[in-house]
């Protein structure tokens, strides 16, 4: 994965340049965001799925969603309301985003199985990027001096390899590596034709799981004779300090430490105050960069977030002054104020120093 060229060896000097710079700033939650349009099933349907068959697909009839409702497949909205998913982009970069997510987080074979639109993972992943790129492009046009940089999503799919599904058979899988790393190398090869900067393996369950992405884009990397940096954040599911398969954030980085990624990090689940010991393990074992995008505090009885940006960005501004950020932004619950005020609380405060550098400047 690493002795392979850079696709786009400008953009890797440019994003290398701001990293040692500042702390880069992450965009916020997609799916908070568009809770804020309250929409229907007609528009997660569009004109191309009105009357439940892809009017662009001429497949069998397994191939298109038929009487399966379509609302809440987010991911979808990048084809039929895409003039939605590129406000939120553009909303997260005003707010000061150096790099913007894909709305990709499902975009899977397996995850879209759910809604029958399995075929669409490839077009769902080169669309996403496609906006993501737009946005990003006109902002840089304002700003020529400040370049803004599309993280493809690779999310961690709806099955566990690692896990059960079945309580009374612990034996049993509903999907293996193999199944894994083909549907991570068709994502991950639309989130490239799209123009994606970087790939992000995030909200990691199960290593099991990233490892398969993490396989998949080495392969894809060395069958398309170039790469791209690549960013890995995994996600500690409750206060025991674990991944869902069972690891701490140190046994997760020493996981995955071998595809020498651009950053790891940790994100969703918690809020920043409850992440913070994980964060401050990885900031001393990690040799790479270090990225945190956090949920405004711990959903209450309503599944809601209730952290302020002001609330948000005193502990993160905390994180900053500390040394343990590169890279940080928001996941559930997040919205562009929250981007906002992280940005302004970190300002100022220098990046992590990335523990080889000082070792060999010492």
């Amino acid at each position: 994965m690493n002795t392979l060229p850079w696709l786009h060896p400008e953009r890797v000097a440019l994003l290398e340049k701001a990293l040692d710079q500042r702390i880069l700033i992450l965009d916020g939650g997609m799916g908070t965001m568009l809770q804020t349009h309250s929409l229907g099933e007609t528009d997660f349907r569009g004109q191309r799925f009105v009357d439940g068959h892809d009017q662009h697909h001429h497949g069998h009839n397994h191939d298109h969603p038929g009487g399966c409702d379509l609302k809440g497949n987010n991911d979808l909205l990048t084809l039929t309301r895409p003039e939605i998913i590129r406000g939120v982009h553009e909303a997260y970069l005003e707010a000061g985003a150096d790099l913007i997510e894909t709305n990709t987080f499902n975009a899977t074979r397996i995850s879209q199985a759910d809604y029958r639109l399995e075929h669409l993972a490839q077009e769902l992943n080169r669309e996403g990027a496609r906006l993501a790129r737009a946005a990003c492009a006109a902002m840089e046009a304002r700003t020529p001096d400040r370049p803004r940089f599309v993280i493809g999503v690779l999310g961690p799919t709806s099955r566990t390899a690692s896990l059960s599904p079945d309580v009374n058979d612990p034996g049993f899988r509903n999907v293996d590596f193999t199944e894994l790393v083909t549907n991570y190398t068709e994502s991950a090869s639309g989130l490239l034709d799209g123009g994606a900067d970087l790939i992000m393996v995030e909200t990691i369950f199960d290593t099991l799981n990233a490892k398969a992405a993490l396989y998949a884009l080495s392969e894809l990397f060395r069958q398309r004779g170039h790469r791209v940096p690549v960013m890995i954040s995994g996600t500690i599911t409750d206060r025991s300090g674990r991944t869902l398969s069972g690891q701490t954030a140190e046994a997760f980085w020493y996981s995955v430490r071998h595809a020498r990624p651009l950053s790891v990090g940790l994100n969703c689940a918690l809020g920043a105050a409850d992440l913070r010991p994980h964060l401050q393990t990885l900031a001393r074992v990690a040799e790479c960069h270090v990225s945190t995008h956090p949920n405004a505090g711990l959903p209450n009885a309503f599944g809601e977030y209730d952290e302020t940006p002001a609330q948000m960005a005193e502990v993160i501004g905390s994180f900053a002054r500390d040394g343990l950020l590169n890279l940080v932004g928001g996941c559930c619950g997040t919205t562009p104020a929250h981007i906002r005020a992280i940005a302004e609380a970190v300002q100022g405060f220098p990046p992590r120093a990335l523990p080889g550098l000082a070792t060999e400047a010492a």
